[in-house]
């Protein structure tokens, strides 16, 4: 028993550490390992498994909505990257350059791509001509570089995977119609695959991407009701493509730019979902990405029949389309349980000599820690429906969490007050003015998360400068 106690002990409280609480879940979940290389993670085989069950999730969306992926280059040359300037000036302080190849100094520096906005406009320089042409609805699954000054395991990596979704379009309604159909996906994976409610709305002018007209985001409350920016879509209007001469003849014969669009999410997914579900045992996995999806625990294995009898339960649980492992090694009950816990694996299934005799078998939920005794007979359905319903408690306790802290604030310094009192986010009339969006991060320590889609009258003048009011805003502390 000391052994199986000592699982638990490996992990720090969330109240006593937060950002050790974290760290610990990453490292003995068997999520991920640092390299010697600062900001350089490797996602171990449980991690990436995690990202893969996203990955398939999206890219089944994003090809039922009428997109292609593709593969761009590693490297942009500096004389691509220099053609769009607000882009190029947002990155510059994190791209990394190649300067040589092999010993020979190389004539043109070589961006790592931090994006790839660059390579996809100049290829489609080369390829549109025609209206027919249109639109391009292109997506990539890579790996990009960004010089991260602070690097925590996913939530701020030097190199991390994504997808970035990158569109064309013949007019500016179809790419904003566009930004907005990718927006409501990334919403669609966060609340009914990852259990994460959102706060769906726009970025400020300060806050948006660089080189973009409008930036659609989906903010998340962590445990520590901090904000994470869990997915972002881009309207560029025609800025890239008139930098890079893109043209095509329209209906009418004339000569136009094209709009693009551009939208991506990130393995910071996953340290998102370990902090909006994660508890003192460790990982809470939502079952709709969890690697393993029940855990299929023999007692008293080594009496007859009883090994025989779990290996029965998990094939019908296999071909019944379930992500299933059954743990036969020789370690205690106890040992299995903790370690089961501690990787987030939503149900547990318990099968022994006594179970057997009665037609039946436990099943214990990681999310409550629920016990219960269920016949074999419709063993398939009863898994699917209390996987469901693992899903919707975890999303429920997510919402209240978001709901609980989340206020209105009539002043600057209600915002202030709130803050340091309780967290979470804010919620404000503001004037639309840059300088009062500086001062709330300056004294009250928020910065914008959003304008929301869903816009609340909290009063008729901006709380930070007492002018008229142009949009609610949301503020909190961010990841």
């Amino acid at each position: 028993m000391a052994q199986d106690k000592k699982q638990v002990e490996q992990i720090t409280d969330m109240e006593v550490d937060f950002a050790q609480w974290y760290t610990d879940v990453c490292r003995k979940a068997d999520l991920i390992d640092y390299t010697s290389v600062k900001g350089m993670f490797i996602l171990r085989p449980y991690g990436y498994a995690i990202w893969e069950n996203i990955q398939a999730e999206m890219d089944r969306r994003f090809k039922e909505t009428g997109h292609v992926n593709v593969s761009m280059p590693l490297l942009i040359p500096e004389s691509l990257l220099q053609k769009e300037k607000d882009h190029v000036e947002g990155f510059a302080p994190e791209c990394a350059w190649v300067t040589h190849g092999g010993s020979e100094k190389l004539d043109e520096r070589l961006c790592v791509r931090p994006t790839s906005e660059t390579l996809f406009c100049e290829h489609w320089s080369h390829i549109v001509h025609s209206w027919r042409d249109l639109p391009l609805l292109y997506n990539q699954w890579c790996s990009v570089l960004r010089w991260e000054k602070t690097t925590r395991p996913f939530l701020r990596h030097r190199e991390f995977l994504w997808q970035e979704g990158h569109t064309l379009h013949a007019t500016a309604e179809e790419a904003i119609a566009e930004t907005e159909q990718m927006h409501r996906i990334y919403a669609d994976i966060c609340e009914n695959v990852l259990a994460m409610p959102v706060v769906m709305g726009m970025k400020t002018d300060k806050e948006k991407f660089a080189g973009a007209e409008r930036t659609y985001t989906i903010e998340c409350m962590m445990h520590d009701k901090k904000a994470l920016q869990n997915g972002t879509s881009h309207y560029f209007g025609n800025g890239f493509p008139t930098a890079f001469d893109i043209t095509f003849t329209d209906k009418e014969n004339k000569q136009c730019h094209p709009y693009e669009t551009s939208w991506g999410f990130t393995t910071r997914t996953i340290g998102g979902v370990i902090m909006t579900h994660g508890d003192n045992r460790g990982l809470v996995l939502p079952p709709r990405v969890a690697p393993i999806q029940v855990v299929v625990i023999p007692v008293a294995q080594h009496k007859q029949g009883v090994l025989e009898a779990n290996r029965a339960v998990m094939d019908r649980l296999k071909s019944a389309g379930f992500r299933v492992k059954l743990d036969d090694s020789d370690q205690s009950a106890g040992w299995k349980f903790a370690e089961y816990e501690m990787k987030g694996v939503p149900l547990r299934l318990e099968l022994g000599p006594k179970d057997m005799e009665k037609n039946q078998c436990v099943l214990v939920r990681r999310d409550s820690g629920e016990k219960s005794f269920v016949s074999l007979d419709n063993i398939e359905q009863t898994v699917a429906q209390m996987l469901d319903a693992i899903h919707d408690g975890l999303y429920a306790k997510a919402k209240k969490n978001l709901e609980d802290n989340t206020y209105a604030c009539a002043t600057l310094e209600e915002v202030k007050e709130k803050m340091a009192a309780q967290g979470g986010f804010a919620k404000t009339m503001w004037c639309g003015d840059e300088a009062c969006e500086v001062r709330m991060k300056e004294e009250a320590g928020v910065s914008s998360r959003c304008i929301p889609f869903e816009q609340e009258h909290l009063g008729d003048t901006c709380a930070i400068c007492g002018k008229p009011a142009k949009h609610m805003v949301y503020w909190g502390v961010a990841y």
